[in-house]
């Protein structure tokens, strides 16, 4: 295990889709949304342990869900915790990490991560991870990593390659990203064959993404090197405070990946999905010939089909009729909703604050 190898854990998201289970309260991250007895923060953290010293894992969250992070990976120390003082998107987010890790060892390796990711093929996870970080060991390079679509997915980003001599097998340049095409569009993507989905999990040395930040995201940077004599002391509060009270909201992906020339990507095959949905969620769970997939509760099912249902362990229903539904009951809240009108959970949240005063 190589001690210059770091990994930082993105885990700062509320996940309004994933209402009514997820909530601002206890975010989709911090639950066992598969039914496997422990959350998704939980199993990234175990992906990634064998491959990286435990002190060496940080996890980058909000101050609100600091002692939640804390309680569900007791491994770590609070140091190791990250609390952003406010939401401000994924290339702040990374600016921070990079800034905690430079003052540990200015030689680091990164892996970033996201915390809500579905792997089903953990071994060759791994394989993939370590050959990426042996590619941008010594390199001014910057590492995501690509899936070959299998469905014309219009949730996903993606990455175009071009091929380039002298490159180990597997790894190829970026050409252009492609954010969340339209279905028309991801169905030209997928059949070209140079599109892949881009997974949101990257790859680089401390250097390199420090570089890109200078380039691409100067704003952004010098914030955080204001921020960094201060880490360690009585003052690191107020300065991180500051530093992203006058950071703009942007995603690493928008802030310098789709800026910078000197990106790769890593084509693989471990059996992913970003499980942002509930309809991706029921993609990876249905089982039999009605395509139904029942994630916990005691159900019985008639004349149902293309349907996921969650309830709580000890909850009894009966769903009958139903054709590509969404059913899932939390503590104190049901939702009913056809799959195909998934996008409106997140006014539905809004709609239960403002019009009934309830609170997600």
């Amino acid at each position: 295990m190589d001690n210059n190898t770091y990994c930082v854990i993105m885990a700062g998201g509320v996940g309004r889709r994933f209402w009514p289970l997820s909530t601002t309260q206890t975010p989709k991250q911090f639950l066992d949304i598969l039914g496997t007895g422990k959350s998704m923060l939980r199993q990234t953290f175990e992906r990634f342990s064998p491959i990286c010293p435990i002190e060496n894992i940080f996890v980058v969250t909000s101050q609100n869900y600091k002692q939640l992070v804390l309680d569900q990976l007791p491994e770590l120390n609070a140091k190791q915790v990250l609390a952003e003082p406010m939401k401000r998107n994924t290339a702040p987010c990374v600016a921070f990490a990079n800034t905690v890790i430079k003052k540990r060892n200015p030689k680091a390796n990164i892996v970033v991560t996201p915390s809500d990711h579905l792997i089903t093929n953990e071994e060759r996870f791994r394989t993939n991870i370590v050959n990426g970080l042996r590619f941008v060991e010594g390199k001014d390079v910057l590492l995501t990593l690509g899936l070959k679509p299998t469905r014309p997915e219009t949730a996903y980003g993606y990455v175009q390659v071009e091929k380039e001599d002298n490159l180990p097998e597997g790894f190829n340049r970026v050409k252009t990203f492609t954010e969340k095409p339209n279905l028309e569009m991801a169905k030209i993507l997928v059949e070209s064959g140079e599109f892949f989905w881009n997974s949101g999990i990257f790859i680089w040395s401390l250097s390199s993404i420090e570089r890109a930040f200078k380039k691409h995201l100067r704003e952004v940077s010098v914030l955080f090197d204001t921020f960094y004599p201060a880490l360690g002391t009585e003052k690191e509060g107020n300065s991180l405070f500051d530093a992203y009270v006058d950071c703009r909201n942007i995603s690493i992906d928008y802030g310098v990946m789709e800026k910078a020339k000197n990106v790769y990507v890593q084509i693989v095959d471990f059996g992913w999905s970003d499980l942002g949905t509930w309809t991706s969620l029921h993609d990876n769970s249905a089982e039999g010939e009605d395509n139904n997939a029942v994630l916990s509760g005691k159900v019985l099912l008639y004349d149902t089909k293309d349907s996921i249902v969650h309830l709580p362990k000890d909850k009894v229903a009966v769903v009958q009729g139903l054709h590509g539904y969404i059913v899932v009951q939390s503590k104190n809240a049901l939702l009913i909703c056809p799959k195909e009108n998934e996008k409106q959970i997140r006014q539905f949240t809004t709609d239960l604050r403002t019009e009934i005063g309830v609170d997600d």
